[in-house]
């Protein structure tokens, strides 16, 4: 039980005290740049179903 109660003392000691939280403006800059890479890499992925689904609509077709 003591080695629980010393885990949990060292880990609120580590979260209060010794790391390094980012400032607003910081944070909102990241967040920011990780919306809109989101955002590009899901319209990437979208244009290359949509392009796929042409070449086999177009290849099925020519079977068909």
């Amino acid at each position: 039980m003591e080695t629980i109660r010393q885990y949990l003392k060292e880990s609120y000691s580590e979260f209060m005290h010794r790391v390094t939280w980012p400032t607003w403006i910081s944070l909102q800059k990241s967040t920011l740049v990780v919306i809109a890479g989101s955002l590009v890499f899901a319209l990437a992925i979208f244009a290359m179903d949509k392009v796929i689904t042409q070449v086999f609509d177009f290849i099925y077709t020519l079977f068909a």
